[in-house]
């Protein structure tokens, strides 16, 4: 067996374009590159300017090159009884098949491999299959993206590394991956082709994985773990050693451990002010720039007071991004570095780990909906069981239907056999909740303090301190949970796993199984079966008419902002519903009477088959069956209590898009303010909770944080420590504030053609000067819309790449990416990129800053906090509007200086922040940045004097 890597440059990808430049590299069967062919080919077209400043490839370079005739006359003898592979191999076979054709050759109809599924299956974790920023992770040297030579290489080394990982998966895993794939399809060929190599191997696999019904995993039995410090003696004695002590000593591991260690005063007052609050069983408000080391921060002394007094400490994060940050860096390097053993866990919400018994049971049926994608989703999966220690999806990257695969597989309570389970020592989740009982620390996430209090303290272990990170997010969380969200899925996905039709679904398994069973009430049950499934077609009728009604409602009263990408949302109020009100009621009711009934005939029905049948396969699904009945129950409370309205506290509004009509339909009852359940359920209840982020405070006040959190009787009673951090940053030299005094004011969110104009000019003229590495922070996706051309435009001819968000990529990690590839780039972002994105060093020189972030004043929730502080003789705009808006201009301005060697400047279109008296709130709230204002045509100049000087001073 051979393969010939082939990758194609072509003058576009219509059936009319035609190649420009070849580049094809010989691989063996023992993956050793043997031969390698390139040329340019001269086209019978011009090449576009898009495919110029893409591949580099203009006419000049092509206008000598062979036809393409005598480019195949060298090629077709290398393809001879050759595997064909490529990077999306559809692409390259097909302009490679139409060159042979009008050449006068016969079609390549051999065998074909596309690196991308290999990709997709063999690395299961991978963010990207796009060939350049595959390269840079597998650290392959590829120079020239987009060129024909150098993508084959780099399509022929990535193919040599699939096929090694390939050879060397357990023989059960690729016995496994064999039965997903039809032998006469190409990929299911390579497989068998490998697995036959395989077995042929007298290889044993030793201990690298365990095997149990068939499958092969990385880890054991998770009742084998022990608890920290088991049978082990600590290091030193932590009762006869205070805080200063432990400090020093945790100070001189750093030294030796992390290089170029700096201690910092502010990350040094934080070890205290942390220590304090826990040791005086107070609350801690703690405003932490970036760069503090905020993480370490209160890692550092929360481990040494909850070991010394054997108390748990409870982390929660917003993002997972932190979640995993502090699981794979700062976590190692405390464990080589602290005077002490401790175990620290992760711990998510249980439908983020995979449920064994479910995944063996669809992989055994192979029953998959969506066949093509779900096979990749089963192997990619089998792939990464023998990888992954924690069984969490978010190690996975999932094509377009694996979020369904995922649903339909991930754990959750109502379905779990608990101890019954054949899978209970390897579950995943089971594994996650015993390392949280043994473990110091708990590393969790703000959604699952949450969904602990729903579930009645009965998820994390029981626990008195807690560090909220993150902290500005808390509150929008609380509301999110602690309210209810109904969506069009969350009734038809439910009835499409109970009955898809009279094959698929889980009650069409549940009949076909009960047919190998000699059972005398098989009969009747079977009778049962055919009575519910009209139900359930009775109750999607229902439910489809219920959302065409909200539906219609919504979108009449209340129409989309589809140039803003935004839903329509329709508040209601109980004095004052639309007409349709009384109809959607009384659909309500046939609803939850349909449901009531199906849920009591299905519980009598799998009460009795979970008494009298034995079989595993059939406790498994009437287990699982079990789950989406109390599922319907849930779904047919939360309906009634929103078509009810029956608390005056909660806010009620729907959402809905024009592009997916009633699919998109999502109805919301939301807590107008949860300050009083936040002091209920923590700040009254937890001795210590430490709160903190790089944002909480408002002109150097907590108030506002203190207010929405439920802690200003904590604060007045002085159970409340706050606490805002010096910064390790100069900002003074780092960062230069620039607001064009004499431009353009502008009302509402989107731009009048001379404001646009004003601002791409000005724009662009700077980031000429800087050569790009520019991020421009909008408010309206409209207004980044209507910015994107005019930049384009001004800058391409400047040789600088334009990247907007939704229109180059709706992913906001690609995009970063490519923004750091290309230095001269300008990248335009809205919502996402305020917070979260990480540019350090040169990259990024100048953040631009269009609108203050002001959150639209009508949207439901915003409405009804507005309401509760007029009535209390209260003005929102200062009290809600001004604060929000400070802390997200905060976050923005938080992109451009992440280290102690960043430079920037920041450039603010909105003349507000120095025209009216609340402007000084924004300004005054950033950490001492040198602050100027002039006329736009002094901008450029007063950049060059700054970025100059800055460069001197670096020199000198």
């Amino acid at each position: 067996m051979k393969f010939a890597v082939l990758d194609l440059e072509t003058t576009g990808n219509q059936a009319d374009d035609e190649i420009i430049q070849v580049g094809l590299v010989i691989v063996d069967e023992f993956l050793t590159i043997t031969d390698t062919y390139s040329s340019f080919v001269k086209p019978t077209i011009e090449i576009s300017p898009f495919i110029t400043q893409l591949t580099g490839i203009d006419d000049a370079m092509v206008a000598e090159a062979p036809p393409v005739e005598e480019v195949l006359l060298a090629m077709v003898p290398l393809l001879a009884d050759a595997v064909l592979v490529a990077h999306n191999v559809g692409f390259d076979a097909s302009f490679l098949n139409q060159a042979l054709d009008k050449s006068g050759y016969m079609p390549f109809v051999g065998r074909r491999l596309d690196t991308v599924d290999l990709l997709k299956f063999l690395y299961p974790s991978l963010t990207t299959y796009q060939l350049g920023a595959v390269s840079e992770l597998f650290g392959i040297v590829h120079d020239r993206h987009h060129q024909a030579d150098s993508d084959a290489m780099a399509t022929a080394v990535l193919l040599q590394k699939c096929v090694a990982k390939l050879r060397d998966l357990p023989l059960l895993t690729l016995q496994r991956l064999a039965s997903f794939f039809h032998p006469n399809e190409d990929l299911g060929w390579f497989i068998n082709q490998t697995l036959s190599y395989k077995e042929k191997e007298s290889s044993v696999d030793g201990d690298t994985h365990s095997y149990f019904r068939q499958l092969a995993l990385r880890v054991p039995e998770w009742t084998e773990e022990e608890p920290p410090r088991q049978g082990l003696d600590a290091a030193i004695d932590l009762s006869e050693l205070e805080f200063p002590e432990y400090m020093n000593i945790v100070r001189q591991k750093f030294r030796e451990h992390v290089q170029n260690y700096e201690e910092r005063e502010a990350q040094n007052q934080m070890f205290q002010e942390v220590y304090d609050a826990l040791e005086s069983n107070s609350h801690l408000l703690i405003e932490a720039g970036t760069g503090t080391g905020k993480s370490l921060g209160y890692l550092i002394p929360s481990l040494f007071y909850g070991v010394r007094n054997d108390r748990k400490i409870v982390v929660s994060t917003h993002t997972i991004n932190l979640q995993e940050q502090i699981r794979e860096r700062d976590i190692p390097l405390l464990q080589a570095t602290m005077p002490f053993e401790f175990r620290a866990s992760v711990f998510k919400g249980r439908g983020n780990y995979l449920c064994l018994r479910k995944f063996e049971g669809k992989v055994n049926m192979q029953d998959f909906a969506a066949p093509n994608e779900d096979r990749l989703t089963a192997a990619q999966m089998i792939v990464w069981l023998g990888e992954t220690e924690h069984g969490d999806q978010e190690e996975l990257h999932f094509g377009n239907k694996g979020a369904d695969f995922w649903e339909t597989v991930s754990s959750d309570a109502d379905s779990c056999l608990n101890r019954a389970c054949p899978w209970f020592k390897r579950c995943f989740y089971h594994r996650a909740k015993q390392e949280a009982n043994l473990a110091d620390v708990i590393v969790t996430n703000h959604s699952m303090l949450f969904t602990d209090i729903r579930a009645d303290h009965r998820l994390l272990p029981t626990y008195e301190h807690l560090v909220v990170d993150e902290a500005h997010h808390l509150e929008e969380v609380a509301s999110k949970h602690l309210g209810l969200q109904v969506s069009y899925f969350s009734l038809q996905h439910p009835l499409l796993r109970l009955y898809k039709d009279a094959k698929n679904g889980m009650l069409s398994a549940l009949q076909s199984k009960l047919q190998n069973e000699d059972d005398e009430y098989v009969e009747a049950w079977q009778e049962t079966i055919d009575s519910i499934q009209p139900y359930v077609t009775e109750i999607k009728e229902g439910w489809e008419r219920l959302m065409e009604l909200l539906y219609g409602s919504c979108t009449i009263t209340a129409p989309a902002d589809a140039a803003e990408n935004l839903p329509a949302v329709l508040r209601l109020k109980p004095d004052s519903l639309p007409e349709i009100w009384q109809e959607a009621g009384t659909l309500e009711a046939n609803l939850h009477t349909q449901i009531s009934r199906m849920a009591k005939t299905m519980d009598k029905l799998l009460s009795e088959i979970k008494d009298r049948v034995d079989d595993h396969s059939i406790q498994a699904l009437v287990t699982d069956l079990n789950g989406v009945v109390k599922d319907l129950n849930r779904l047919k409370d939360d309906l009634r209590a929103f078509i009810k309205m029956e608390d005056p506290s909660t806010v009620y509004w729907i959402e809905a898009s024009a592009q997916f009509k009633t699919k998109s339909v999502h109805l919301f009852a939301v807590p107008a303010d949860v300050s009083g359940q936040l002091k209920k359920y923590f700040f009254d209840t937890k001795k210590s909770i430490t709160l903190t982020s790089a944002t909480l405070s408002v002109q150097k006040s907590f108030q506002y944080a203190s207010e929405q959190l439920g802690l200003w009787e904590h604060e007045q009673s002085g159970k409340l420590k706050t606490v805002q951090l010096p910064s390790p940053f100069n900002y003074r030299e780092q960062a230069l504030v620039i607001v064009p005094r004499d431009f353009p004011s502008l009302k509402g969110q989107t731009g009048d053609p001379n404001f646009i104009a004003r601002l791409t000019e000005s724009l662009a003229e700077a980031a000429i000067e800087t050569n790009g590495r520019m991020l421009i922070l909008f408010t309206s996706y409209k207004m980044l819309r209507q910015a994107y051309e005019p930049l384009k435009e001004l800058l391409t001819p400047a040789g600088i790449q334009v990247l907007g968000q939704g229109i180059d990529s709706g992913n906001r990690s690609k995009l970063t990416r490519r923004f750091q590839q290309n230095q001269a780039s300008v990248l335009l972002g809205t919502n996402s990129f305020w917070e979260g994105v990480d540019i350090p060093g040169d990259a990024l020189t100048t953040l631009a800053i269009v609108r203050l972030p002001f959150q639209p004043p009508n949207h439901p929730l915003v409405e009804a906090k507005a309401e509760l502080l007029t009535a209390q003789k209260q003005n929102p705009f200062m009290k809600l509007s001004i604060p929000q808006a400070v802390i997200r201009f905060k976050q923005g301005f938080g992109r451009l200086v992440r280290s102690a060697r960043d430079k920037g400047i920041v450039l603010i279109y909105d003349t507000r922040v120095i025209e009216t008296r609340y402007g000084k709130f924004f300004l005054f709230s950033l950490p001492g940045p040198k602050i100027e204002s002039m006329h736009v045509d002094k901008i450029v100049p007063r950049m060059r004097e700054w970025l100059a000087a800055e460069q001197k001073e670096e020199k000198g």
